[in-house]
């Protein structure tokens, strides 16, 4: 009693804790018996108490979930949530005990309040590849499109809520960070919405029907808190990669593209004229990719438009017969209205509710050329041919073995009808990329514009950005979508941070940024300039990003400032300055260094313990090598 007395405060909580507990697993246990369906699907109550980062977790951990309904006026009280914590791992079911079939719009598996400041570092990622979003909880930032606005994906009803896809981390001031990640993606979409005080974590079941005695099972939902975020995201990229199997390609790309210096203009001599640098000067570029333009319309990918002045395949021949290999652009779930396959075969393609094939504008961007656009429906057992067809047409006759997927967003687009009505749009989107690789063979797979969690275990490559530019406001926005994706390279897929450009008017600091930034990535290396043009020095400097490393360099915070990339016979350190105005950039270490300038070779000396660079001028970046 005495020592009770001691603490009391310290005791009653710990015993009101303990109360909510027992009766959280009372709750549950009655409901599994179908006897409280009503009560266990009613929204979790606000926790009142003044929360810490632990306190939260909890929270997040023990609550119940619930079903909510496609029609407000629809009951759903014998529709059973049941969870399964193992460690920091859940596994959900949804089952109808009942008599009716439920149409479900979402299943929301965590709910709890929480007390974070605004300062907290916010970072969600996205269903689409060009979306992410940052800043604070208190100031949240598009890092990319946005998806409510651009892509118009429904999100949660309240108009002040934040909607981000497949993870989220928060990092409060002095605290450890905690993630939620949905860590497989076969069936629906997880995504987090957090409103004024509160964190969602939901199922995106897309309003589909459940009947009577089915049951459903949900994605699996990571929750966990450690005090080094990168460990964190580790975590996630480790069980991802238990989930979906996938195949980790060797070695990392290289190459050259076409669509950042002759766009959807490309020619044959065009192609042939860079092809013939690259085999003098740049040999290290082994994919030779003819990207966007070469197609007669968009949809009808073997044949070749007038506009290219060449024999398409003959070209690719050409580049396999110099020792490279030929790469390709496809768009393969979207079409043109005047397409020869749109026109031949409207029944391929997702329908709106008239039955009709779906434009892509009445729900989502319509596209960006010669839009708006129609998807393919990969539920749609002759999709699934053609796709196949397609595909090896290209590997086995034309002999390309790397493979640009472009738009592959819209084969996931949402607000429409599958051939298969019991279809979510992330099954028809995995069922036409099964039948691509399929067709594809041992081909390289480049996931672009893709839909990201969708698509674990079916790329080989994905973009981590939106498209490179030659301005600096691009050079800093791409760099840091690339670079907070740095987690994924190497255990899901290798990260493709877009082409690096080394031709323009810019100053030689920001080609230095753009590049220290690809270095930093660890991933894919193609090159987007015209080649034929590119001064001697710019062309050292991409000489110097081959071959990649695989690594992707470690951040030591959200600000991307200092990266690490631990090779093993060197320290690389990546320091940038994202500002306009110069700074002083410095990092820590245990014991002594030599270092050296990568770029320029220059010694810098010897050093213990700690380096900085005084004055690292604004928009600039360096990358030194410490041994």
């Amino acid at each position: 009693m005495h020592m009770w007395h001691r603490r009391p405060r310290r005791w009653l909580l710990s015993l009101e804790a303990t109360v909510e507990r027992i009766m959280q697993r009372r709750a549950f246990i009655r409901l599994s018996s179908g006897t409280l369906a009503a009560s266990y699907l009613a929204p979790l109550a606000p926790d009142r108490r003044s929360s810490t980062p632990d306190t939260l977790l909890d929270r997040l951990r023990r609550g119940p979930g619930r079903v909510v309904p496609a029609n407000s006026g629809e009951t759903a009280n014998r529709v059973i949530v049941t969870s399964q914590w193992d460690g920091a791992f859940c596994r959900a079911t949804v089952s109808n005990q009942g008599k009716q079939a439920v149409r479900i719009k979402e299943v929301i598996l965590c709910d709890a309040a929480h007390n974070l400041p605004d300062e907290t570092l916010l970072y969600g990622d996205s269903f689409q590849m060009l979306s992410q979003t940052g800043g604070t909880l208190g100031h949240p930032q598009d890092l990319g499109y946005s998806e409510a606005r651009h892509y118009k994906i429904p999100g949660p009803e309240s108009a002040d809520a934040i909607a981000v896809s497949g993870l989220l981390t928060l990092s409060p001031p002095a605290m450890p960070s905690l993630i939620l990640a949905f860590t497989s993606c076969r069936r629906f979409i997880g995504r987090f919405f957090l409103a004024k005080g509160s964190i969602q974590a939901v199922v995106d079941t897309e309003s589909l029907e459940l009947a009577p005695g089915e049951t459903w099972e949900m994605e699996e939902l990571m929750v966990d808190q450690r005090q080094h975020r990168p460990e964190l995201l580790a975590a996630v990229s480790a069980r991802v990669a238990k989930n979906h199997a996938r195949r980790l390609f060797q070695p990392v790309p290289t190459g050259w593209c076409s669509w950042y210096c002759f766009g959807p203009r490309v020619t044959a001599e065009q192609v042939l004229q860079n092809l013939d640098v690259i085999a003098q000067k740049l040999p290290g570029l082994k994919y030779v990719q003819i990207d966007d333009g070469y197609q007669a319309a968009m949809g009808d990918w073997l044949e070749t438009g007038k506009a290219f002045g060449g024999d398409l395949v003959a070209v690719l021949k050409e580049i396999r017969k110099r020792g490279f290999e030929p790469a390709i652009w496809v768009a393969p779930f979207i079409a043109e209205q005047s397409s020869r396959v749109f026109q031949q075969r409207p029944e391929w393609f997702i329908r709106g509710a008239d039955d009709k094939p779906l434009l892509s504008s009445m729900v989502t961007f319509g596209g960006w050329r010669h839009g708006p656009w129609f998807a393919l429906d990969g539920t749609h057992p002759e999709v699934q041919q053609h796709f196949r067809k397609v595909f090896s047409t290209m590997r086995q006759e034309w002999g390309c073995s790397y493979f640009k997927l472009d738009a592959n967003f819209w084969g996931a687009m949402h607000g429409g009808r599958f051939h298969d009505p019991k279809a979510t749009r992330i099954q028809a989107y995995r069922r036409g990329m099964e039948a691509i690789r399929s067709g594809a063979g041992d081909g390289f797979i480049l996931g672009c514009n893709h839909p990201i969690w969708p698509s674990f275990g079916l790329i080989d490559g994905s973009r981590s950005s939106a498209d490179i530019k030659r301005a600096w406001p691009t050079f800093r926005s791409v760099a840091r979508q690339t670079l907070n994706r740095n987690w994924q390279n190497g255990r899901l897929w290798w990260n493709d941070p877009d082409a690096v450009l080394l031709t323009g008017d810019l100053p030689d600091e920001e080609f230095l940024f753009h590049a220290t930034a690809i270095y930093a990535s660890g991933g894919m290396v193609l090159s987007g300039d015209d080649l034929t043009k590119i001064p001697p020095p710019r062309q050292e400097i991409l000489r110097r990003l081959l071959p990649p490393t695989g690594i992707a360099a470690e951040f030591e915070n959200e600000n991307l400032q200092v990266g690490f990339i631990r090779q093993p016979d060197k320290l690389m350190v990546c320091l940038f300055n994202w500002d306009d105005a110069p700074a002083t950039v410095s990092f820590s270490f245990k014991g002594s260094f030599a270092i050296t300038d990568y770029w320029s070779s220059a010694d810098l000396g010897r050093h213990s313990s700690s380096f900085a660079v005084k004055d690292l001028p604004g928009r600039s970046a360096r990358l030194l090598v410490c041994r």
